[in-house]
């Protein structure tokens, strides 16, 4: 069998777990083991679209890997978390409200292509251990930055404490990083509270099953 599966991943879940269900519904279909694999993962926290390949198909994802991608987030201002979504533990930094003025200045800094910690709370590998594990041991995570390209970064909304963006990137940007990184050229600090994976490439979330349909159908 050879399957692109198009999921539209519920919040609270990991890829892993979405991962793991769509692998047992493809085994009792199948009456044998099938083997299937993601294209980019999501926090999660996230929502949207996540792409598995299942059976043959599990051979293309190279061809995924390393495609653009459009998220929807809600930006808080005005506070940080220990891992830049509503995951870590949270502080508040400042009181100040921004501009709408300065928000657009801020967001044109951050478009085009910019050097990006990778954040502590990740999959990345540090001396063959996921960043994320030694981060929750409570150890020093010293990640690696990387050139991404940010092509577009679009206000959805404004209404002070919450910004609302689209955002168009490149493979390997980290839009809880992005979140941060708007906070801390604005002097408010700031993390995500949402985030939904629209596109990878031409393939939408539009078009995709929600799990607990793709599930029980």
């Amino acid at each position: 069998m050879e399957e692109i599966i198009l999921i539209d991943k519920p919040e609270g879940m990991s890829s892993f777990g979405v991962v793991a269900r769509v692998r047992r519904k493809l085994r009792d279909r199948e009456g044998k083991k099938v083997k299937v694999g993601h294209t980019g993962t999501l926090d999660p926290f996230a929502t949207g679209l996540l792409i598995l390949l299942a059976g043959r198909a599990t051979k293309k994802s190279d061809e995924f890997l390393k495609k653009d991608k459009e998220y929807e987030a809600t930006v808080l201002l005005g506070k940080t978390s220990a891992t830049g979504d509503i995951e870590g533990e949270i502080t508040k930094t400042s009181d100040k409200v921004p501009t709408l003025d300065e928000i657009k200045i801020v967001l044109e800094k951050l478009t085009g292509e910019i050097d990006q910690k990778v954040p502590a709370f990740s999959a990345v590998k540090i001396n063959g251990k996921r960043a994320y594990q030694l981060a929750r041991e409570g150890k020093e995570v010293e990640t690696p930055t990387r050139k991404v390209t940010v092509y577009k970064i679009e206000i959805l909304d404004y209404t002070y404490p919450e910004l609302k963006i689209k955002t168009h990137v490149s493979s390997g940007t980290y839009i809880r990083t992005l979140g941060e990184d708007i906070g801390k050229l604005l002097g408010t600090g700031a993390y995500l509270t949402t985030l939904r994976r629209t596109k990878i490439a031409d393939y939408s979330v539009d078009d995709a099953i929600p799990l607990d349909e793709y599930m029980n159908k």
